[in-house]
């Protein structure tokens, strides 16, 4: 009875080993890619970075948190909803990553690239959970939203100034506001304004709330929007595993 409860434990084991193996296989991975660890930031150094970029066939982040990392690869709203070591939020451990394939690649397989480019530079395994956490509701101001309806001919831009904080965008849907919005707060913001078509998106505040309109103000005079902040089940990663120190590139 023992060999026999052995020999199924074997083969169970080595069915999980070869479905992983194949998962493995299957994993859209870049033609070229490096991962990068930056050096610790020096007293008075001035710190910026690119939270995630995916077009053209290329991805691109720098100084970026792996928490950073892993909210733009996996399309997080926040780092609120990452949960594993200290480390991997602390700026003293940054990465720089450039990952690039062909050009016609979509953004979809572009971030499922960049998931596995992490697992395999990185070590980095985890895993869902769904759990109760605070959030931002961006809705509409009950006495009507001030959004221009997108112009199809204009071409769109987001950015950001200085202290000041700044999108402009002539397509911008409201999820992609909320996402935006999230990446300023480094809160979670879900769109639940029911306002489907694009907009023409002008936004303009103080960042450091001094001299201008705090966000959640300019939100309400500048566009008609709100953001009410709410508490329910969201879906959240946990990092099981991972090293601070990438693999060779």
């Amino acid at each position: 009875m023992a060999i026999r409860t052995g020999l199924l434990l074997l083969t169970a084991v080595l069915g999980i080993a070869t479905v992983c193996l194949a998962q493995h296989a299957l994993r859209p991975e870049f033609q070229v890619a490096s991962v990068k660890l930056d050096p610790p930031l020096q007293p008075g150094e001035r710190y910026s970075a690119n939270l995630g970029t995916a077009r053209n066939g290329t991805v691109t982040l720098s100084n970026a948190t792996l928490s950073d990392c892993i909210k733009f690869a996996y399309e997080l709203s926040s780092d609120s909803q990452i949960f594993g070591p200290d480390w991997i939020k602390s700026r003293e451990v940054r990465f720089d990553i450039v990952g690039k394939t062909d050009p016609r690649t979509d953004r979809d397989e572009l971030l499922l690239m960049l998931q596995s480019l992490l697992a395999d530079r990185l070590k980095l395994e985890v895993h869902e959970e769904r759990r109760p956490l605070q959030f931002y509701a961006l809705v509409q101001d009950p006495r009507g939203t001030k959004i221009a309806t997108s112009n199809p001919d204009q071409n769109s831009s987001v950015a950001t100034i200085n202290s000041r904080g700044r999108i402009v965008n002539s397509r911008l849907l409201m999820s992609g506001l909320a996402t935006l919005l999230s990446r300023f707060e480094r809160e979670i913001v879900i769109d639940m304004t029911g306002l489907e078509r694009p907009f023409d998106v002008r936004l303009e505040w103080d960042a450091d709330n001094v001299t201008g309109p705090s966000l959640f103000t300019a939100l309400q005079e500048q566009l008609g929007l709100k953001l009410e902040s709410r508490k329910g089940p969201m879906d959240v990663l946990v990092v099981d595993y991972a090293e601070r120190t990438p693999d060779e590139n």
